[in-house]
């Protein structure tokens, strides 16, 4: 029976691997990566591949949601290891995987790191605990305009509380959903503005957890506007009614 690693790689590049999972890299028999939940840096993986001398298989949505390839070497024995950007188990895809090389026998393991569920709220200086349920915006693709991200918003906003809206993303095809592209979705889904009414004032934030991480916040008519640089992105949907200290924060980022 093999034992298998899920290992966060944290919001940046390699360097926020900890030293316990490097470590633990070295020792592996094979190691995965997937970037489609989110992707590191440009060059990331390259430069892990050439540190631990060994290779790494990069793996896309649909073999990752079969299963078969880690559960194949699993087959094999020794230990496998799964890299995930952010955290592993912020993702549900993982947790299957996890329960699937159970019921097979296999030992697993779980370092965790840092993860834009968390990140974003704290960047901004917003209160994690009044955060609702995370909503993700998919591409728009033809006859494909689901509406439940605004059900959950307006959902989140009724209970008093903000929104993290994470942002569709196809690294290979570089292919990354902007701000402002998310923005006039969401706003073109809501023409009655109930998830998103006149006067609400948003937040963006990109590359959080790298040197170049910003945050703007302001009207989305202004945020449409603006240019946010390269990818990661998300959007927060602060709550109706902020805390003192949260207000006084968010403000730093305000668009003038």
């Amino acid at each position: 029976m093999g034992e298998l690693w899920f290992i966060g790689s944290g919001l940046g590049d390699e360097r926020d691997l900890s030293r316990r999972a490097l470590d633990v890299l070295r020792g592996c028999d094979r190691v995965f990566a997937e970037e489609y939940t989110a992707s590191l840096s440009p060059g990331s993986l390259d430069r892990l591949a050439a540190e631990l001398g060994r290779p790494i298989r990069r793996l896309d949505r649909a073999e990752l949601e079969v299963e078969r390839p880690i559960l194949d070497a699993l087959e094999v024995g020794g230990r496998v290891a799964l890299l995930v950007p952010g955290d592993p188990f912020a993702a549900t895809t993982h947790v299957a995987l996890r329960r699937a090389a159970e019921e097979r026998g296999h030992a697993w393991r779980y370092l965790p790191n840092a993860s834009i569920a968390t990140a974003a709220a704290g960047f901004l200086g917003l209160m994690q605990y009044r955060f609702g349920r995370i909503v993700s915006l998919p591409f728009p693709e033809p006859g494909f305009a689901p509406t439940s991200p605004l059900e959950l918003i307006r959902a989140n906003r009724a209970a008093g509380l903000q929104t993290l809206v994470l942002l569709d993303l196809r690294p290979s095809e570089g292919r990354y959903l902007s701000p402002p592209q998310a923005l006039a979705i969401l706003l073109e889904r809501d023409p009655e503005r109930l998830a998103l009414p006149d006067g609400v004032e948003l937040a963006v934030v990109a590359r959080v957890g790298t040197p170049s991480a910003g945050a703007w916040y302001g009207p989305p008519a202004r945020l449409r506007e603006l240019d946010f640089g390269p990818p990661m992105y998300a959007i927060v949907v602060p709550a109706p009614e902020l805390h003192d200290e949260e207000r006084a924060a968010i403000e730093r980022f305000r668009v003038r």
